[in-house]
């Protein structure tokens, strides 16, 4: 939540300072653009990924609970900073290039993976009632 805040105050800090940025044209606008939607569809391709059902099962069987949890956690955190460097390109580009732009639409797609990647406690405790053992190791 407070990544979420952070990009928002990135987008007011650009909108807010805007009057002050001059217009250059240092860093090419197809770049940014592509480090965006890489960096957002590498975000959702890797919670996919370290979430698929097999291996949620493996580490549940092997590690019990505990484990499940511990990569249930890292796999969010991993996502959420994605989410915050998306964030963090899109302003530096603005910083760059003058146009508030670049943090806008960096901002958007930030958004939009950290909403994706939010922990949700019924989806992690239906992820441990499923795929760790009660009595498994730990």
């Amino acid at each position: 939540m407070s990544l979420m805040v952070g990009v928002v105050l990135l987008s007011l800090l650009a909108f807010v300072g805007k009057r002050f940025l001059t217009q250059r044209n240092s860093a090419p606008d197809m770049i940014v653009n592509i480090i965006i939607v890489v960096f957002g569809l590498g975000a959702i391709t890797l919670r996919r990924t370290r979430f698929s059902r097999m291996r949620l099962q493996d580490i549940g069987a092997l590690q019990g609970p505990t484990g499940l949890l511990i990569t249930l956690e890292r796999t969010t955190l991993l996502v959420a900073l994605i989410g915050a460097v998306i964030a963090l390109v899109g302003f530096v580009a603005t910083l760059a290039n003058g146009s508030p732009f670049y943090t806008y639409q960096a901002g958007v797609v930030a958004l939009a993976v950290l909403v994706y990647g939010y922990p949700i406690r019924t989806a992690w405790q239906q992820a441990v009632r499923r795929y760790a053992p009660e009595n498994g190791p730990e």
